[in-house]
């Protein structure tokens, strides 16, 4: 019997299928997203993608609405903030069925289930609190598998007065090298965002120079205080970018928006760029859209990405 491909049924097995066959290949061997220093032989074209991440625009939006909405901007791609109760209520607390059941929403719809970011920071300079931190990371690795994302997102995050600076990027440093170990055996990218005093793209080439583990990457942050002379900044962790960053308002002339979509278009970065904004608009959904158009004229006026 001939089987009908245009049947609903048979179109959602399908496109359940190719979203599962990429997810594997984007995390095989854990290689960065577009690093040269990785495989410099390697001939990446680049990919890039405009997602969503639920701080602060879907804060409200459970998951079936997160969905709907997400589907009608035609933005496909979403990470879950955790740690403040969202009204998605992906969180380390849920049981294995209701991880089952959160993994099979995702799967059954469009929208890829890019990440978790979680809010652990890895510059406490208080044993315990460093302890915690780094367990509760561990915690959002085995729920990111749970779920079926690919990797969790941590802050650096600052530094502390009467502790050397030195120290606390080695602690940093080594606090992600032990989550990172735990995060490769589950799969798993552990993404270090520019966050915070301790997150300009300086420092966090300082940190990653200490960082043994593969599965720990930067994520970069669109940050206005990193904007003069971007290239150069960018330039210093570009071998270390994971598979997503963060843009924020893309009509704010603050940062450059068209030449950090160049430069990792150049480098041939396959990946996720997360709209993460908290402007005040009348319709969020229609705020998305706008943005992912501004994101998609970028990315057709930025020249073809280099060849290796």
């Amino acid at each position: 019997m001939m089987t009908d491909l245009n049947h609903p049924s048979r179109r959602a097995f399908l496109a359940r299928g190719l979203k599962t066959t990429l997810g594997i290949c984007a995390l095989a061997a854990l290689k960065p997203a577009g690093s040269q220093g990785a495989d410099s032989s390697a001939k990446h074209k680049a990919n890039l993608r405009f997602g969503f991440t639920t701080y602060q625009w879907g804060l409200d939006w459970d998951i079936p609405t997160l969905i709907a909405n997400l589907q009608k901007a035609q933005v496909f791609g979403a990470e879950l903030r955790t740690s403040q109760s969202y009204a998605h209520g992906v969180e380390i607390e849920l049981t294995a069925q209701q991880r089952r059941d959160v993994k099979k929403r995702f799967a059954d719809s469009p929208i890829t289930l890019v990440g978790i970011a979680s809010g652990e920071r890895m510059d406490w300079p208080e044993p315990e609190k460093l302890k915690t931190a780094i367990e509760n990371a561990k915690g959002c690795v085995k729920l990111s598998r749970d779920v079926g994302a690919s990797g969790v997102r941590v802050f650096p995050n600052q530094f502390h007065a009467n502790v050397p600076r030195e120290e606390t990027i080695e602690q940093i440093a080594k606090a992600l090298d032990q989550v990172g170990a735990f995060a490769a055996d589950y799969g798993q990218e552990i993404r270090l965002e520019a966050h915070g005093q301790a997150g300009d793209l300086p420092t966090i080439r300082a940190i990653m120079d200490r960082v043994t583990q593969r599965s720990v990457r930067v994520k970069l942050n669109s940050d206005a205080r990193d904007a003069a002379d971007f290239e150069q900044r960018f330039n210093l962790v570009k071998d270390f970018l994971g598979h997503t960053v963060h843009i924020h308002n893309l009509k704010d002339a603050k940062f450059p928006y068209q030449l950090q979509t160049d430069l990792l278009k150049k480098i041939g970065w396959d990946g996720w760029a997360l709209l993460e904004v908290s402007d005040k608009v009348p319709d969020r959904v229609q705020g998305l859209i706008e943005q992912r158009k501004i994101w998609e004229n970028m990315v057709a006026n930025s020249p073809a990405e280099r060849s290796n």
